[in-house]
C-alpha cells in the first residue's frame, strides 16, 4: 500500500485543503486504533519530509495525465482543483459562487509593499508610496489580507504589519516563495526612526538598513498582480487591479 495513494485518497475525500502536518494527523489516527492491520501501523509517525515527497510525485502525475484536474498547493495545505478549460460546465452544474470583490489599485500597491517588504510599519509604506495608507490598510486588515506581527525596534515601538495565510490564498500561492523573483522591488530605501540603543551607546538593538536603488509601488503592484495571474489555481479567483488612479494628498481611499 504505497503512501502516495494512501494520501491521495484523504484528499480527494477532505471537504478542505489538507496541510502535510494534517495528513500526518490521520495517518496517525489510523495507525493507532486497536484494529489496525500492519500496513496502517507502518506509516505510524512518518517524517514530513515523506510526506511532501509523496505529495510532490503526486502532484507531478496528475499534471503529466494532462487530466480535468490536478493537485496543487495554496497556502502550505493541498487540495485538487479543476483546470480552466471545463469551468464553464462546473458553473453550468454547481452554480457561480460569490467572489470577493477586486482590490483597489492603491490598495494592490500598498498589500505589494506589504508582501516584498514584510515586516514593515506604517510609516514605511507612507514613505515608499509617498501617500497616507491610513484608510487601506484598514481595509486590508479587516479582509484578512494582512494583520499586525509585532512591533518594531526604534523610537515609539511601531506596529509592524505582515501578510496572512489568506493572502496566500487569495493568490492562489504555496508560499511567499512563490511571489515573482522581483529583487529591485525590495530594494526602495526607507528612511527609519532611530533605532533603540542598548546600555552601551555604541550598540543598537537593530542595525541599520543599508541604502539600495529605488524603485516605484506601481511596479511592486504590478509583480503582485503577475503572481495572482500566474499562480492562481483554478478554483481561486483571481485578482485584476482596478485601472489607476492618482493618489491624493489627504490618502487613498478604502478599498
Amino acid at each position: 500500500m504505497e503512501l502516495k495513494f494512501v494520501i491521495e485518497s484523504l484528499l480527494f475525500a477532505a471537504q478542505k485543503p489538507l496541510s502535510p502536518m494534517e495528513l500526518r494527523d490521520v495517518l496517525n489516527r489510523a495507525a493507532q486504533e486497536e484494529n489496525a492491520i500492519e500496513p496502517v501501523r507502518a506509516l505510524l509517525k512518518l517524517d514530513l519530509e515523506l510526506i511532501m515527497t509523496a505529495l510532490r510525485t503526486l502532484e507531478e502525475e496528475h499534471r503529466a495525465a494532462a487530466r480535468s484536474y490536478r493537485l496543487v498547493c495554496v497556502a502550505g495545505a493541498w487540495q485538487f482543483v479543476n483546470e480552466p478549460d471545463y469551468g464553464p460546465w462546473l458553473r453550468a452544474f454547481l452554480g457561480v459562487k460569490n467572489r470577493p470583490s477586486r482590490l483597489s489599485q492603491p490598495a494592490l500597491e500598498t498589500l505589494a509593499i506589504v508582501a516584498y517588504r514584510q515586516p514593515i510599519t506604517r510609516a514605511e509604506m507612507e514613505q515608499i508610496r509617498g501617500v497616507a495608507v491610513d484608510g487601506v490598510l484598514s481595509s486590508l486588515v479587516e479582509r484578512g489580507l494582512i494583520e499586525q506581527v509585532g512591533r518594531a525596534e526604534v523610537v515609539g515601538r511601531p506596529m509592524q504589519y505582515g501578510t496572512t495565510a489568506a493572502f496566500l490564498e487569495y493568490f492562489g500561492l504555496a508560499g511567499l516563495e512563490g511571489l515573482p523573483d522581483a529583487s529591485e522591488l525590495r530594494r526602495i530605501p526607507v528612511q527609519r526612526p532611530e533605532s533603540l540603543l542598548t546600555v552601551d551607546p555604541g550598540l543598537a538593538t537593530v542595525p541599520e538598513s543599508p541604502k539600495l536603488e529605488e524603485a516605484s509601488a506601481e511596479t511592486m503592484a504590478l509583480g503582485l498582480g503577475d503572481a495572482a495571474s500566474e499562480s492562481s489555481p483554478a478554483s481561486e479567483p483571481r485578482v485584476e487591479p482596478a485601472s489607476p488612479a492618482a493618489p491624493s494628498e489627504a490618502g487613498d481611499p478604502a478599498l
